[in-house]
């Protein structure tokens, strides 16, 4: 049994680290085109955003009917796609609009939490939909997914940071945000398939 299990957890890694990688191409591709022909780019971010949740699920849920078979493709592809989505433009909030700044210190720290909770478990939720029909105590996916994504984040904004300087070509700040985006679909695909490990049932 724990052969199967390592095999599983090697095969989600390994896929689904390519799959996040491959998908992040999208907003990276929507922030290229608006930054040459447009003054805001949050629609086509956010559009990039639903590329990137499509095909993340779909490298996903390939991995995941190895061990569910009937977890239906494009429900999990649909559900992250649109999870993905609104954590784009939970994320992109803040640049899309000053108002914010004029509210109240408290309600600023109150949204702004509020805000990350819901971006950082909206895909875990979504996902936690289709998940619940086929395994019991699927609820946990819900905080694991999103500490997974909590810990990529991290990576992500740790590498690229320090890396993007003002004054930057288009062409180099996408190149960062490549490299770092990888780092940060690995440490995802990990934490999120030790989870994941834990919660589906044993095959016998």
């Amino acid at each position: 049994m724990k052969s199967r299990v390592n095999a599983f957890l090697v095969r989600w890694v390994g896929w689904v680290t390519l799959g996040e990688s491959l998908g992040f191409l999208g907003p990276v591709v929507g922030q290229l085109i608006a930054a040459a022909f447009l003054r805001n780019g949050v629609l086509l971010l956010v559009l990039g955003g639903v590329v990137e949740g499509a095909v993340l699920g779909w490298f996903q849920a390939h991995v995941l009917r190895g061990r569910l078979p009937a977890v239906s493709v494009r429900r999990w592809v649909s559900l992250t796609a649109l999870a993905a989505a609104i954590a784009w433009t939970l994320g992109l909030f803040p640049a899309a609009t000053d108002a914010w700044q004029e509210w109240p210190a408290a309600a600023q720290i109150g949204g702004a939490s509020v805000a990350g909770v819901l971006l950082l478990g909206s895909i875990g939720f979504a996902q936690w939909i289709e998940l619940r029909r086929h395994v019991a105590g699927a609820w946990r996916w819900i905080a694991g997914s999103a500490a997974a994504w909590a810990a990529g984040l991290a990576v992500f904004f740790a590498v690229s940071t320090p890396l993007w300087q003002p004054g930057q070509e288009q062409w180099l700040v996408a190149a960062i945000g490549v490299g770092a985006a990888v780092l940060m679909a690995f440490t995802m695909a990990v934490i999120s398939g030790v989870v994941l490990v834990r919660i589906l049932p044993d095959r016998p």
